[in-house]
């Protein structure tokens, strides 16, 4: 049946078409010609309605990737239409990066738990491998075939001790879901640290007068390009990485110059004292959410 025969009613709103039928609804705008939607429209949608409509998007990418604080000083002065919004920003680089760690592997993680299952010989005595290393003289594993746990609370021990394995297949396989669990908490732990980044923030800049949300809008603007570096250290190329881990306190720096002010000392005593903080917040996270990965 011709769909432009006659009169017929709009699919949405009931509003009587008139013939020849119109190509969108004159009350309520809706396409009148109804089909199963394309696979186009599907990128369609997402390009015009995120990327396009929202050009807003690389007028912020511009400002956060190459003028640091800058999206943080427009925000708090009140132009913010024309930007991304601190949180979904944020978030959706953090997103698009987990997902690329996710893709690339556990092996990203290794550098906390090292094991090499491949190497192990079958005799039980000679069993060499950490099931967790934290530091110097904190950690957990198997010594010539001798179970150790060392500067860890007993109950850890306890808990961790089931975990092994004498069989290599069978470590490799618990080792595999380990880091599975903990690459599935990473984005939650980074994103549990931002208040903390903020509070230091609040505490360091407590003349300022600064609301604490004031600081957490800049929290997530130095996250998120953070999040970009991390990004770049994912290709494996070694200039690559260290120019992207370079970047990240550099930018930080020059963000605080912007966003408070201030003489260079100062600021440098205060992003100091900041990252110091920061580092001990993040470490603990990362100790329990591997231990929680790990005893779960």
């Amino acid at each position: 049946m011709d769909p432009d025969a006659g009169p017929r009613p709009c699919t949405n709103c009931g509003h009587e078409l008139a013939a020849p039928v119109p190509p969108f609804c004159p009350q309520c705008g809706q396409e009148t010609r109804i089909r199963a939607p394309r696979l186009g429209e599907f990128l369609q949608q997402f390009g015009g309605a995120y990327l396009a409509t929202e050009g807003a998007l690389w007028r912020t990418l511009k400002l956060l990737l190459f003028k640091p604080g800058e999206l943080t000083r427009q925000y708090l002065a009140g132009r913010r239409k024309h930007y991304v919004l601190p949180l979904r920003l944020y978030l959706t680089i953090s997103l698009v990066v987990l997902l690329a760690i996710r893709i690339v592997g556990v092996a990203s993680i290794d550098g906390a738990m090292q094991i090499d299952a491949g190497d192990m010989p079958k005799e039980p005595k000679q069993l060499n491998y950490n099931l967790l290393a934290l530091g110097e003289g904190t950690g957990a594993g198997m010594r010539k075939g001798e179970w150790f746990c060392e500067g860890l609370p007993g109950w850890v021990c306890k808990r961790l001790e089931r975990v092994r394995a004498s069989n290599p297949q069978e470590l490799q396989q618990v080792m595999h879901n380990v880091g599975e669990r903990l690459l599935a908490n990473l984005g939650l732990g980074m994103f549990v640290l931002l208040p903390s980044f903020a509070l230091w923030l609040k505490l360091v800049y407590w003349s300022r007068r600064l609301h604490y949300t004031e600081h957490l809008v800049f929290a997530l603007h130095v996250h998120a390009f953070w999040f970009a570096m991390l990004a770049l250290s994912l290709f494996n190329v070694p200039w690559l990485s260290f120019a992207a881990f370079a970047a990240m306190p550099i930018y930080a720096i020059v963000a605080m110059r912007r966003v408070y002010g201030g003489r260079l000392g100062w600021r440098l005593l205060r992003a100091g004292t900041v990252l110091m903080l920061q580092i001990f917040a993040l470490t603990l996270a990362m100790v329990l959410v591997l231990l929680w990965a790990l005893l779960a």
